[in-house]
């Protein structure tokens, strides 16, 4: 029996508005297309990236201390490890995703 899944809300200008706010906010920062996503790496290493999924929209927050210092705030959100997910891309708290992308810019710590 074939399930038929709901469709989800246009993702194109949430999408568009992460990679525009991704490219404000990092500057020196290089911008690649790996594993068929947008990442942003600093010398080398994948430190931001995001995702639109089949029912969601994912951004993967790789800087570990970006994500202990957002912890109070990301555990009312679907939170795995570095990886917020938005069912609904029109509810994408933005806010937040211009302070995560300032916090992994002034920081150099570990990666996940």
């Amino acid at each position: 029996m074939c399930r038929i899944l709901p469709r989800r809300p246009d993702s194109r200008g949430p999408r568009e508005r992460l990679r525009a706010l991704c490219r404000e906010e990092l500057v020196g920062f290089e911008e690649v297309m790996g594993y068929g996503m947008p990442g942003y790496l600093r010398d080398g290493t994948a430190e931001f990236g995001f995702a639109s999924q089949k029912r969601y929209i994912s951004i993967y927050v790789v800087r570990t201390d970006v994500c202990a210092d957002f912890a109070a705030e990301l555990a009312g959100h679907d939170m795995g490890k570095g990886c917020l997910r938005f069912r609904n891309p029109s509810k994408i708290d933005f806010d937040l995703v211009r302070r995560l992308l300032r916090a992994t810019a002034a920081t150099t710590g570990p990666v996940c």
